[in-house]
């Protein structure tokens, strides 16, 4: 097995959003923000080559939307999924599947395109099985006026139409074992119903791919809770739940939307899990 770092662009959110009810003068210190209150976030994916198989974990939000669109989000720099992939020797009709941890549009908007001649939507990885499971799918195509916003049709109905849509199977608990990507998940509810986190065995480590459930290193306190979650108790519950894991089990956690810090590790301290070490992808995968 290899894994690589798939950058798929940088943009901006709300540092107010982003933190929820946490005072500007405590999260401005891990994520400074800018003259409009925008704080830098990544949507750094994940590849796993593992035997003849290439799984994508999450696409960023790809490209089709208009420029009145992604003004809202301040796009930065030149990353983008296809040129990330060809950096490791990649194209994206190689991919064999792509696991969406859940179906907000920077999480999976890049899985699906305009076709030829912008008549429709296509998926932007022909080749490829798209991963979700049923619970997510049924709240994200039966949307709350909450969420409605970040569950756009254009990225998720064309999956279902293209005939490459599958689904995981559900857990008894949190934890869903020898799943059929090869990796163990744990399912998080406080963000949006069903969310994913990959757990993958990689060498002698467990890399936890941390999606919406630790957004950046600023987020490691339990209460900084983002305001975009639908049930920010329950994330206090999980959050505590996988960091202590994570504290005991020395998980390396990936961090997809922090812009700066790619992979961490966390620690008990008397103030709770704090960050421990902050690693390179390098440093990790290769």
């Amino acid at each position: 097995m290899q894994l690589y770092p798939i950058n798929a662009g940088n943009f901006k959110l709300d540092g107010g959003a982003m933190f929820g009810v946490v005072p500007k003068s405590l999260w401005n210190k891990t994520n400074p923000a800018d003259a409009n209150n925008m704080i830098d976030i990544a949507a750094r994916c994940l590849l796993i080559e593992d035997g003849d198989r290439l799984i994508l974990i999450d696409t960023g939000m790809g490209n089709k939307q208009s420029d009145k669109f992604f003004g809202y989000y301040y796009l930065w720099g030149n990353d983008s999924i296809d040129n990330s992939l060809k950096a490791h020797g990649f194209h994206r009709d190689d991919i064999t599947d792509v696991f969406m941890t859940h179906l907000h549009f920077d999480h999976c908007g890049g899985g699906i395109q305009w076709n030829k001649d912008r008549t429709g939507y296509e998926p932007a990885f022909k080749n490829a099985r798209f991963w979700s499971n049923q619970d997510h799918w049924d709240w994200a195509t039966h949307p709350n006026n909450r969420e409605k916003a970040s569950f756009l049709e254009e990225n998720i109905l064309p999956i279902e139409q293209s005939g490459q849509l599958q689904y995981t199977a559900l857990p008894e608990n949190d934890f869903l074992k020898d799943s059929k990507l090869g990796f163990d998940i744990f399912f998080a509810n406080g963000h949006t119903d069903k969310q994913m986190i990959p757990m993958i065995e990689y060498k002698d480590k467990t890399i936890c791919f941390m999606a919406d459930l630790l957004p950046t290193v600023g987020h490691l306190p339990l209460p900084f809770v983002m305001g975009y979650d639908t049930r920010p108790l329950l994330t206090l519950d999980e959050k505590q739940k996988f960091l202590n894991l994570a504290a005991d089990q020395n998980y390396y956690l990936f961090l997809e939307h922090d812009a700066h810090n790619e992979i961490i590790t966390v620690e008990h301290t008397e103030k709770g899990v704090r960050l421990k070490e902050t690693y390179t992808t390098n440093a990790i995968f290769n």
